[in-house]
């Protein structure tokens, strides 16, 4: 098991790690619209939280040494159901040609009152990628 960290993503705000690689299937916590440097939230809406998530989930990627290429699964956790289009429509830039399967929940509350957290599944490997889950 390899601990994934990078100070391009914000720290955890609790006992956990931003990732693990574990048999070459990458586990990235739930990322909340952090601001890496401030550790405050981004924005006020929906499309501008999703987004600075997104740019989080890359860096720690990054760390990695992955891309969103090389997720196989999400789950994103919305304050709202209401507020899917928006999440949806920042998703489908990140995500444009690359579709991993995903789940969708709304929740009653996120970490310092966000509107949306995204986790996901990466492999870190071809070769892991023929490993059924």
């Amino acid at each position: 098991m390899k601990i994934i960290n990078t100070p391009n993503a914000p720290q955890a705000i609790g006992p956990y790690s931003q990732g693990v690689e574990a048999n070459q299937i990458i586990f990235l916590s739930g990322q909340i619209p952090l601001n890496p440097q401030t550790m405050e939230l981004v924005g006020n809406d929906i499309e501008a939280q999703t987004t600075q998530v997104f740019e989080n989930i890359k860096a720690v990627l990054a760390a990695a040494k992955l891309s969103l290429g090389s997720v196989v699964k999400t789950t994103v956790f919305l304050k709202n159901m209401g507020d899917f289009n928006g999440m949806n429509r920042v998703y489908a830039r990140y995500f444009a040609d690359h579709k991993p399967a995903r789940s969708t929940i709304e929740v009653a509350r996120l970490p310092k009152d966000s509107l949306v957290e995204i986790e996901c599944l990466a492999m870190a490997s071809k070769k892991a990628k023929h490993i059924i889950l």
